[in-house]
């Protein structure tokens, strides 16, 4: 009986054995910045619907089925990322250097750490940091070209907010969860954001300089001020002294009023007494001049107008009878015209030639004779009729070529043989 709980005890103790190590082999606990990937298995999505070929173990244990499910281990722990972008162009066109700090992880909820297993399971820390490095490098750029290199400098704080803004969408996607940014420094190889410093300064400088002279005009002010009460103190002394010395002189004029009233009176007087004859001495010296004026340029001018418009009638009247006569005698003209025919035709275009043959035969044309050339006369015999011939040829060809053919025979002969 004793040997039967003896092998009974070893067979559950090598059973209680066996059992740890599989459980131990099959047993996976998840530590608190980890997450715990068993494949093989299909589960539905919490949130969407659709089913996944893993589960997911975060902060807890569980049990791999044998043979038919693998586990892998994701780490959850922050990964820090520098970032530093060159040449990012600004919105006023200005490249700037950005150099900042980022921390990103991988989410430890559902869905993005489904989107986290499904694009990073299995790959290094290294290659996540540089995917992500990548993105939020991209993204800097991006935000960089919305603001100018005033709001990316001097507001880092709205800065990082926007660009956390900004790549939060894309590294959700991916998977990836943003913790933090910050950046460090902002500068530009182009010195544009110290020359802003320099303009700053020397805007603290000139306000420091305008509150000088602010200063000193106040006590400028402040002085004028002070020499022009006392230059009124001064004034108002003499001004009661001028006003006792008007009081004197008011007295004085006074006492002599009358006698000057009655001085001024007598001068009015005779002032207007002198203007009085002198408005009549003008209204008759117009009269005058406007009787003169009439008889010198008025009448002369009206006798001239009158003299002019009956040498106008004149004319007139004889240019309405000339031209009566005429177109009189233009209506006969064409009357007889009528009358004639056909020959009262030939015999006004007969009229209208006779005039014209002069000129058309050159009779009153000047003549000029350039040469006369005697040609032989009497015996009809044929000597005489070939002088004559080459006589006439020989003055004809000279006129129409200008070549004395006689004279050019004579050189060519000589004077012996003409």
């Amino acid at each position: 009986m004793g040997g039967v709980i003896v092998v009974l005890g070893l067979t559950a103790l090598i059973v209680f054995l066996l059992v740890s190590f599989m459980v131990r082999r099959l047993l996976y606990v998840s530590a608190p910045n980890e997450a715990l990937v068993f494949s093989g298995g299909l589960r539905r999505v919490v949130g969407a619907e659709r089913d996944v070929g893993y589960r997911i173990v975060r902060g807890g244990r569980a049990l791999r089925v044998p043979l038919f499910e693998q586990v892998d281990k994701m780490d959850l722990s922050n990964i820090s990322i520098d970032i530093e972008v060159r040449g990012a162009y600004s919105k006023g066109g200005i490249p700037l250097n950005v150099h900042g700090i980022a921390n990103v992880k991988l989410p430890g909820e559902e869905p993005l750490l489904n989107n986290a297993i499904e694009r990073f399971l299995g790959r290094a820390e290294r290659d996540i940091r540089l995917i992500a490095k990548e993105t939020l490098e991209g993204n800097v750029r991006g935000v960089v070209a919305q603001l100018t290199p005033e709001e990316v400098n001097e507001d880092k704080t709205r800065f990082a907010q926007t660009l956390l803004d900004e790549a939060e969408h894309d590294m959700n996607r991916m998977g990836l969860v943003l913790d933090n940014l910050k950046v460090i420094n902002v500068t530009d190889d182009s010195g544009y954001l110290n020359s802003i410093g320099r303009i700053r300064g020397a805007t603290v400088r000139m306000g420091a300089t305008i509150a000088e002279a602010n200063a000193q005009a106040d006590a400028t002010v402040q002085q004028v001020q002070n020499w022009a009460a006392a230059e009124t103190a001064k004034l108002g002394a003499d001004l009661a002294i001028a006003q006792q010395e008007m009081q004197k002189r008011i007295l004085d004029a006074q006492t002599r009023r009358e006698a000057m009233i009655a001085e001024s009176q007598g001068q009015v007087y005779a002032q207007v007494a002198q203007i009085a004859a002198e408005i009549e001495r003008q209204k008759a010296r117009a009269l005058q001049v406007k009787r003169q004026l009439d008889a010198d340029v008025v009448q002369p001018a009206e006798a001239e107008r009158r003299a002019r418009e009956e040498q106008a009638r004149g004319q007139a009247a004889t240019v309405i009878e000339r031209g009566r006569a005429e177109a009189e005698a233009l209506k006969k003209l064409v009357e007889a015209f009528r009358k004639a025919g056909p020959s009262g035709r030939e015999v006004l275009a007969l009229q209208k030639l006779l005039p014209l043959i002069g000129d058309i035969a050159g009779a009153r044309q000047k003549l000029t004779i350039g040469k006369v050339t005697v040609l032989p006369g009497g015996g009809g015999d044929g000597a005489s009729q070939l002088a004559r011939s080459a006589i006439g040829a020989a003055a004809q060809f000279q006129a129409a070529t200008g070549v004395d053919v006689v004279d050019a025979l004579t050189k060519r002969l000589g004077p012996g043989e003409k």
